[in-house]
This record gives structure tokens, C-alpha cells and sequence, in this order.
């Protein structure tokens, strides 16, 4: 049993309270963004055994099977398979896609061709995998989650009553739904930006003027990038809100954006990601409009699934990562996590133990495959494993 020493991310959006405030620690006036607890490459958590702090991802190197179990090795291959963070937005992240296996694949080995440095700001495929993932909330969380219907979009719109909008929402109402996604979020990218800017700036007073669950997100995000044509983007998208303990499963091809409030993310060991707006990190519209898929669906809130141990399943349809819950009350029974796969344990409330490990709020811990262990204490704790 491992008590992990995890690294945080100060990405720009991220909160100066929330994370600090989960820790227990005094903020520092910085964003602190994203904890990052596992062993991917470019934080990877770090373990004591006797000889100092050294990298997880070091450790399992040395010797996978006894670190991740035979079963994971044989069907994921040498690397821990996921990735798991507490995400702190204090401000939007960018409106993004992640790609399929197939296109990470080619992806990757077109910009290792073409000689593109792993660390270029312009490199778009960082390694060869698909990033599926799942944000649970911890505060009420707000986030952009896939394609609405395109009549929703363009009645939203029309409410607007911004004439250089128009166009848009005609074609929402004329075309099939795959085809007027595509000519709609494929015009507004490729605009001329002068125009695109004066058409932001006019949609964000009427969303203002407006207000609403309906208008004040895309307010907010042209406050927070004026002029961007990804706040048109956005309005193609439904807008959630989950409330602590629910969550949202994002397949390959789903475009999204994150809004504000913290939680548990969880997804497959990649840092792959292809933006179209709302940051000011490297944008690549036409790979992005080749990864999306347009097709518009209900996001999906997830609300877990309880069994008979006392643990809350978040189902997803994917082997890479297993993520659920424990909320265990004062003076209840211990819990046996033992199992053949590698496992991260985090506390987010109260204090529990795992395998003689004390955990408080934002504590971890790594459980090799085959450890024996028990939770046991009164609060709450994710367990992040795969299926394998």
C-alpha cells in the first residue's frame, strides 16, 4: 500500500479555493487546476518504499505484474491504463473533443513522421491512445456535454434576435441533424473573425439581457473570451448542471466544455485533446471537425449504482477505468477492496483507512493487484480500478 504524493496542476482556469479547501491547506492565491494522482509521464504521483520518493510510473516499470496484476498487463499492456484527477474549474476550459483509438493511432504516428517535438505547443496527439472520461461532481458542477437537437439550438438562437445569426438557424431547421451540425459548427469556425468577433459581442447582450439557466452560460463564457466563435459553438451544446454525486460519461468524438465547480475525473491514461475555442492554447478546426461526431444525444447524467457491499458503481462502457463511491457511515462494518487489479483509493470527506493507510480529504493512495485491503472509517471515498 502505497500513500500517494500527487502533483497540482495551475492551469489558468483552475480555482485559488476549492482544491485548497479539499486539501485543508491555505490557498496560495494561484489557480490550482488539476490533482493528478496515477502514472501518466507528465506528473506522475510518487511513492516512498524505504529509499525516498520515487515515481508510481518508475515503480510499476520495474516490475508490472506484481504492480498491476496479469490480467491488466496482458490486456492493457505495462502502464497503469487510467488516469485519475480532482478537477478544480474556476473559469471555462476550452470546447474540446478527444479522439477515437483508430485516430489517436494515426494521429500520433503522422506527427512522429512529420517530426513534431512531444513538447511543441502545436502538437495535437501527445501518444497513441483514446481518452474516454468521467467527471463526478464534489460542488454543483457546470459543464457543455455533446449536441442538442438542432431545432433546440435553433430556436435558442433565433431568441437571440442577431441577424448575422440567422443563416445558422435556418440551416439548423433545413437540413438532416448530422448534416446541419456539421454545416453550423463548420461555418462558425471557419468564419471571418472580425465578423465572428461583432457577432459574439452582440449574442453576449442579448444572452445577458435574456438571462437564464438558459443564457447566463453563454454570457459567463463571453465575458471570459470575448470574441471567440466558440461561444456560438457552445450554444450547439446542452448545457448541464450536476448536482454532487452525479456525472457524465464523454465518448470519443463528443464535444464538451467544463464550466465551473470541482470534481473527480477519471479517464484513460492520454492527454490527447483537439480544441476549437475558449483558450488560448493551440486550436485546430480542421482536425477537430474530422474527430467530432454529429449526432445529437441527451448527455446522460449518471447517478451510481449501489450493490450489497456499500459501493456505488458509476457504469461506463469501457474496460480501461472502473470508477465508484463509498459513503460509509460511523461505525460501519470494514470493507474488503482486495482485488487482482491495481487500484487507487481517494478520500474526499471525513477520514478512512485503507489497508493501515489513514486518508483524509484529498489524500490517495495506490493498492498493487493481488494487496489485501479493507476500508474501513466513517466518510467518503472513490475507488479508481479497471476491468480487466
Amino acid at each position: 500500500m502505497d500513500r500517494l504524493a500527487n502533483t497540482v496542476r495551475p492551469y489558468a482556469w483552475g480555482s485559488t479555493t476549492l482544491i485548497p479547501e479539499l486539501l485543508g491547506t491555505a490557498p496560495t492565491g494561484e489557480p490550482q487546476a488539476e490533482m493528478w494522482m496515477g502514472a501518466h509521464p507528465g506528473a506522475p504521483s510518487r511513492v516512498d518504499r524505504g529509499a525516498g520518493e520515487v515515481p508510481l510510473s518508475d515503480v510499476i516499470a520495474a516490475d508490472p505484474a506484481a504492480e498491476l496484476g496479469d490480467a491488466a498487463v496482458a490486456k492493457f499492456g505495462p502502464r497503469l491504463p487510467f488516469l485519475l484527477k480532482v478537477l478544480a474549474a474556476g473559469a471555462p476550459l476550452s470546447l474540446q473533443v478527444h479522439p477515437n483509438l483508430g485516430q489517436a493511432q494515426r494521429g500520433y504516428a503522422a506527427e512522429e513522421r512529420a517530426g513534431v517535438p512531444l513538447d511543441a505547443p502545436h502538437r495535437n496527439y501527445k501518444d497513441a491512445n483514446h481518452k474516454p472520461e468521467l467527471i463526478c461532481a464534489l460542488t454543483t458542477f457546470e459543464g457543455l456535454c455533446g449536441f442538442r437537437a438542432p431545432q433546440e439550438s435553433a430556436d435558442l438562437l433565433a431568441a437571440l434576435d442577431v441577424d448575422s445569426l440567422k443563416p445558422y438557424v435556418d440551416l439548423l431547421r433545413a437540413h438532416p441533424e448530422d448534416a446541419a451540425l456539421r454545416e453550423v459548427l463548420t461555418a462558425v469556425l471557419t468564419a471571418d473573425p472580425r465578423d465572428m468577433a461583432a457577432t459574439v459581442t452582440e449574442a453576449a447582450a442579448a444572452c445577458a439581457r435574456l438571462g437564464g439557466d438558459a443564457y447566463d452560460a453563454y454570457a459567463s463564457l463571453a465575458h471570459h473570451f470575448p470574441g471567440d466563435p466558440g461561444v456560438i459553438a457552445a450554444m450547439l451544446l446542452n448545457h448541464v448542471r450536476l448536482q454532487p454525486g452525479e456525472a457524465l460519461f464523454l465518448g470519443a468524438g463528443v464535444p464538451h466544455a467544463y464550466l465551473s465547480g470541482m470534481g473527480v475525473e477519471i479517464m484513460a491514461n492520454s492527454d490527447n485533446v483537439l480544441r476549437c475555442g475558449l483558450t488560448p492554447k493551440h486550436v485546430d478546426v480542421p482536425e477537430l471537425l474530422r474527430v467530432v461526431r454529429f449526432e445529437a444525444a441527451d448527455p446522460g447524467v449518471l447517478r451510481p449504482e449501489a450493490s450489497v457491499t456499500g459501493e456505488e458503481v458509476y457504469e461506463t462502457p469501457i474496460d480501461e477505468f472502473r470508477l465508484s463511491r463509498f459513503v460509509r457511515a460511523q461505525g460501519a462494518a470494514p470493507t474488503n477492496l482486495s482485488a487482482p487489479t491495481p487500484q487507487i483509493v481517494l478520500c474526499t470527506a471525513g477520514a478512512v483507512e485503507i489497508g493501515g493507510v489513514p486518508l483524509t480529504p484529498g489524500r490517495s493512495a495506490f493498492v498493487p493487484a493481488g494487496e489485501k485491503a479493507e476500508l474501513s472509517g466513517t466518510g467518503a471515498a472513490f475507488r479508481a480500478t479497471v476491468v480487466a
